[in-house]
C-alpha cells in the first residue's frame, strides 16, 4: 500500500525538470551543453528594487505581513489593473502570494471541486493539468490548431463545454507557444464563457513580454459578468526579472478573494515580507529596465525565428509574446540518428542532448510534434545552439 495521497501519488514528474537535471549532469562532466529551457529571464533584477529589498531588511521589516499581502501593495496592484487595462478593483479582492503559480493553485483550490472539469487550450503550461489533479477535477483539453497560432478556435471550446465544466484555464501571452489572443479573438471566447456561466482563470504572468505593437487585452474586460467570473494571475517574475523572490497575485470576484485569503493564511500566513517591499519598488519605479529587456528579447527572437525557417526539415510559429519558440519538428519522426528511430518530441530532446542542446520535449506541454525553445539565453548562444540543432537535422535527413 502507497504511503502517500492518491492526490500527490496522481502528480506526474516534470520533464522540463528531467530534462534540466541531465544538461546539468552533462555540464558537471565538463561537456558543452547550450539550455533552451529557461522559462526565466537571463537578466538581474533591476538594482532600484534589489536596494528596496536592502532597505527594507534594514528598517526591520522581517516581521509577519497580512496573509493577503502589504496594504501598500495591494493598493498599488489595484491602481495597476485600473491604469493598464480599466478594470476596477478594491484592494480587498488583491491577493499576493507566493508567485503566480502559487497564485494559480489557489485560485483553482477555490473554485474547483471533485469531479469538476477544466477546459485548457493545448499547448499549455505543464503545470495546469497537475494542479487540476490536485483538486481532484479533471483536465479536458481543446486544441489550439497551428494554422491558428496554436489559439483556440471559440467553436472547439463551446464543443467541450458539458454540464460538469467548471472552468476555462486561460493564457495570453502563451507559455509554450508565445502566442497572443486579439481582442477580437477574445470577446469571441468571452462570449462562449459568458453564456455558459463558468469561471476563468486568465493567466497574464507574461503581459508586458509582447512585441511589435501587439497588445495585451484581459479577458475580465469583455464584460462585467466575464470579470464577475474571472481570477486574474499575473506577478513580477517575468516582467521584473524576479523569479526567485517568489511574489504573484490574483485577482478575483469579494468571495473568492475572501475564501483565499483565509487559506492562504492557514497555509503560508502570508508571502516573504522584503520580496513584497521589492515587488512594491517595481511596480513604482521606471519601467526603463523592462523595455530593454523586452527589446533584446525581440531582437533575439527574431533572430531566432530566421534561423530556424533556414534549417531544412524544421519550422516554427511566430510567436508574438513571452521567450518560448515551439520548434515544429514532427518532420524527424520516422527516421533515425545513430541507428535509433525517431518517434516524437522525447527522443528529439534525447537526442539533441548528445549533441549538446538542451530543449523540452512538447509532448510535456501536450504537443508532441514540437519541442519548446528559450530565447531567454544570449544570442551567442541561441547561434551556436541553433548551429548544433541544423547539424543533428542534417545526420538524420
Amino acid at each position: 500500500m502507497s504511503s502517500t495521497t492518491k492526490r500527490i501519488s496522481s502528480i506526474s514528474p516534470s520533464l522540463t525538470l528531467a530534462i534540466t537535471a541531465k544538461a546539468k549532469a552533462m555540464k558537471a562532466e565538463g561537456k558543452s551543453v547550450i539550455g533552451f529551457g529557461a522559462g526565466e529571464p537571463d537578466f538581474n533584477t533591476p538594482q532600484h528594487i534589489i536596494d528596496a529589498a536592502k532597505d527594507a531588511l534594514d528598517k526591520g521589516y522581517t516581521k509577519y505581513t497580512p496573509s493577503s499581502g502589504l496594504p501598500a501593495l495591494r493598493k498599488k496592484i489595484a491602481e495597476k489593473f485600473k491604469e493598464e487595462q480599466g478594470l476596477d478593483y478594491d484592494p480587498s479582492q488583491i491577493i499576493v502570494s507566493s508567485g503566480a503559480k502559487h497564485s494559480i493553485f489557489n485560485a483553482m483550490f477555490a473554485l474547483v471541486e471533485d469531479g469538476d472539469e477544466v477546459i485548457i487550450p493545448a499547448p499549455y503550461w505543464l503545470t495546469y493539468p497537475e494542479v487540476v489533479k490536485v483538486c481532484g477535477g479533471k483536465s479536458v483539453f481543446v486544441e489550439g490548431r497551428k494554422e491558428n497560432h496554436f489559439k483556440i478556435a471559440p467553436e472547439d471550446l463551446k464543443k467541450a463545454i458539458t454540464p460538469k465544466t467548471k472552468l476555462l484555464i486561460f493564457n495570453s501571452p502563451s507559455n509554450p507557444t508565445g502566442a497572443v489572443y486579439t481582442e477580437e479573438e477574445i470577446r469571441a471566447i468571452g462570449k462562449v464563457v459568458e453564456e455558459a456561466g463558468i469561471w476563468v482563470i486568465s493567466d497574464e504572468i507574461y503581459s508586458k513580454l509582447i512585441y511589435d505593437g501587439v497588445q495585451h487585452f484581459s479577458i475580465a474586460r469583455v464584460s462585467e459578468k466575464v470579470k464577475e467570473h474571472t481570477v486574474i494571475v499575473d506577478g513580477v517574475s517575468k516582467t521584473y526579472a524576479m523569479t526567485g523572490w517568489r511574489i504573484g497575485w490574483l485577482a478575483a470576484p469579494k468571495e473568492v478573494a475572501k475564501a483565499i485569503d483565509s487559506f492562504q493564511s492557514h497555509a503560508t500566513s502570508n508571502p516573504t515580507s522584503i520580496s513584497q517591499y521589492a515587488a512594491l519598488a517595481a511596480l513604482n519605479g521606471s519601467e526603463e529596465e523592462l523595455i530593454k529587456m523586452r527589446d533584446i528579447f525581440n531582437d533575439r527572437r527574431k533572430f531566432m525565428i530566421e534561423r530556424i525557417r533556414s534549417i531544412d526539415g524544421l519550422d516554427c510559429i511566430e510567436p508574438d509574446g513571452a521567450f518560448y519558440i515551439m520548434l515544429i519538428v514532427d518532420r524527424l519522426y520516422g527516421k533515425r540518428y545513430n541507428g535509433r528511430k525517431i518517434n516524437g518530441s522525447l527522443d528529439i530532446a534525447d537526442m539533441l542532448l548528445e549533441k549538446g542542446v538542451a530543449v523540452v520535449p512538447g509532448i510535456a506541454f501536450g504537443d508532441d510534434e514540437c519541442v519548446r525553445l528559450s530565447y531567454a539565453i544570449s544570442k551567442e548562444d541561441i547561434a551556436e545552439g541553433l548551429d548544433r540543432i541544423e547539424a543533428f537535422v542534417k545526420e538524420v535527413f
